[in-house]
């Protein structure tokens, strides 16, 4: 082969190779739904993400959001990315129960000191084993957001003490060991969507809830509730999900765009949320709501009455799992 052939050769080899390269990206956009409203640290870290596929993509892939419950609440939501309607959500690991029963043992009561101690859980060989089993509910993993520690709200009365949470009807989000929880530390626990939560407040219909600092005053529920309790009695890991049947449509150069936007946007997000949730209490306060924290006995009352939840649910979610779970919470404290 002479010198001019060669160089011909290799020059429509290397330009089918830069156009084959190209067409690894396809121009696509993905609905990304989610519950909180725009503004809070989740919708933060969702236009995060939105932004760095833009970028990764050339423009290629677009990332619509839609903030606040628009398409659903998160079972709605779960569906319809099994079905491929929608493509992304992000959503308290916790209601992955339904999909993979494993996902319950995070939103055991008391689980985590802080929220370092659940980066480490979710980030390690705990989280991603649990991620990964979600691929055969049509459901793909890409990381875990924060959403903070819960606490409890009401119209009608501080809590000054674990029992004064009897008899007050509570709004819980829609996962078992959320009803059992509450029903266990008296309350009539009262399972909703999120999307119809502030009207629920707004007409009487419960008399309470229980979310993070962040999500309580994003969502001004300081205009329908007067009392917050900082009990801190379950943290929220959230799952960033892709629906498998987006995720399987996608070239190996558009999961890794996919991939690493995830993983940007994760930090950003946990940073973002965490900062929150230091002046979210103010923002409460400021707003009229009256604080109360309860004292260690008081607490520790509260986690003696929960180890029945958490027995019941070791034995659904299966003793092996949880004594993985927290030997991994072990190993972080050391």
């Amino acid at each position: 082969m002479n010198n001019f052939f060669r160089k011909t050769l290799i020059a429509v080899v290397a330009a089918c190779a830069m156009g084959g390269a190209a067409a690894e990206v396809k121009e696509r956009t993905l609905k990304f739904a989610f519950q909180n409203q725009t503004g809070h640290p989740q919708a933060q870290g969702a236009q995060k993400f939105a932004d760095l596929v833009a970028e990764k993509s050339g423009k290629k892939i677009t990332v619509k959001l839609f903030p606040g419950g628009t398409l659903g609440g998160d079972l709605q939501t779960v569906s319809a990315l099994q079905g491929g309607t929608v493509e992304i959500t992000v959503l308290n690991a916790g209601i992955l129960t339904a999909q993979v029963k494993e996902f319950a043992a995070y939103d055991f009561p008391f689980l985590f000191n802080n929220a370092q101690e659940a980066d480490a859980v979710t980030d390690g060989p705990f989280g991603q084993k649990l991620l990964a089993r979600l691929d055969e509910k049509n459901l793909h993993g890409l990381g875990y957001w924060d959403l903070g520690f819960r606490n409890l709200t009401n119209s009608k009365r501080a809590i000054a003490k674990a029992d004064d949470i009897a008899g007050l009807k509570i709004r819980v989000i829609q996962s078992p060991i959320y009803i059992d929880l509450f029903n266990t530390l008296g309350a009539n626990a009262t399972p909703m969507p999120f999307p119809e939560l502030y009207s629920a407040l707004d007409q009487k219909a419960v008399d309470g809830q229980e979310n993070p600092n962040t999500v309580i005053a994003s969502s001004k529920f300081a205009e329908v509730q007067k009392h917050i309790t900082q009990t801190r009695h379950i943290y929220n890991p959230q799952a960033l999900i892709i629906s498998k049947k987006a995720w399987d449509s996608m070239s190996a150069e558009e999961k890794k765009i996919i991939s690493d936007a995830a993983a940007e946007a994760t930090k950003f997000q946990r940073e973002a949320s965490r900062a929150a949730a230091d002046t979210a209490l103010d923002t409460l306060k400021k707003a009229g709501m009256t604080v109360t924290e309860l004292p260690p006995a008081e607490m520790a009352k509260l986690r003696d009455k929960v180890k029945p939840v958490i027995d019941k649910y070791t034995a659904t979610v299966g003793e092996a799992t949880v004594k993985e779970l927290y030997a991994e919470i072990a190993k972080v404290r050391k």
